[in-house]
């Protein structure tokens, strides 16, 4: 153990040992300047040299177009250039193709070749496919298999006199349990839904965005202006989803449910129809 520390203490000592650096006037062999270094000063002036070199050298790369001349890297930009220009070439000769789509309709509809009603689909991206497929829960299976039954041989369809819910179909708002039912006499105008938290609402029919707002009572609300005079309201939402003048049709998801307003408990839906200006019994329309 003496030995080792004594070689420790030898190794320390030698590479701490300043070395006296001296330059000399050949013709009068004066100092005209000196100075004192170590191994370990050595050691450490080199190695923060080299890393100011290496970072700057590495800076200076990165930052100037020497950079291309890495193994590799000039691929990977080649690349992502020529995939926006195969972009930008298959949006060209998208705007392209609807142009001459669109010449095409109007050369024939001005020589007279096609009537001006009949002119061929321009952008099948312009248009809203509003067929959605939206699943039925098993209740609303039974209830049209025995509205259907029910319905067979009723012969009132001859009646020119239609009542507002022909050949509507109701959605049901969102998929929850019913937990008040509706009651004008206590003001109730409506049915509250309870369902799980971050559940969408649904629109109940085609309509339009009336209002979206926030009550101090009912929280965030939505309403939506249906054929036939109905109106339905959608009350203690968490968000809106849409904004007033939206077009939204029956199925479509307007907001997300929660629990706001002074009025809420819990996160659930307080749903509200209106007939021509009258509040109505949501149950007697829809299956919930």
């Amino acid at each position: 153990m003496g030995k080792f520390e004594r070689n420790r203490k030898t190794f320390w000592h030698r590479i701490r040992f300043k070395y006296k650096l001296s330059f000399f006037n050949e013709n009068t062999l004066e100092e005209v300047w000196s100075f004192r270094i170590s191994q370990l000063s050595a050691f450490l002036v080199m190695a923060i040299f080299a890393f100011f070199l290496i970072t700057i050298t590495s800076l200076f790369i990165i930052m100037t177009p020497i950079r291309n001349y890495l193994p590799g890297y000039l691929d990977v930009e080649v690349r992502k250039e020529i995939l926006e220009n195969a972009l930008r070439a298959d949006s060209l000769e998208r705007v392209l193709a609807i142009q001459a789509f669109y010449l095409t309709n109007v050369t024939e509809i001005m020589t007279g070749t096609i009537p001006v009603d009949s002119v061929r689909e321009i952008d099948s991206l312009a248009f809203i496919n509003a067929d959605f497929d939206i699943p039925r829960t098993k209740n609303e299976e039974d209830f049209l298999r025995t509205f259907e039954e029910e319905e067979k041989y009723n012969l009132t369809v001859l009646n020119p006199h239609h009542t507002p819910t022909d050949a509507i179909f109701f959605y049901k708002p969102v998929n929850g349990i019913l937990s008040a039912a509706f009651n004008a006499n206590t003001r109730h105008y409506g049915v509250d839904l309870v369902a799980a938290p971050k559940e969408s609402v649904m629109a109940t029919l085609d309509g339009t965005v009336v209002f979206t707002g926030f009550d101090p009572r009912y929280g965030n609300v939505i309403q939506l202006q249906h054929k036939n005079g109905f109106l339905s309201v959608y009350k203690h939402n968490e968000l809106l989803l849409k904004e007033t003048g939206d077009h939204v049709i029956a199925g479509e998801a307007i907001a997300i449910i929660g629990n706001t307003g002074k009025l809420s408990t819990g996160p659930h839906l307080h749903f509200e129809l209106w007939l021509k200006g009258n509040p109505v019994d949501p149950q007697e329309y829809i299956v919930f």
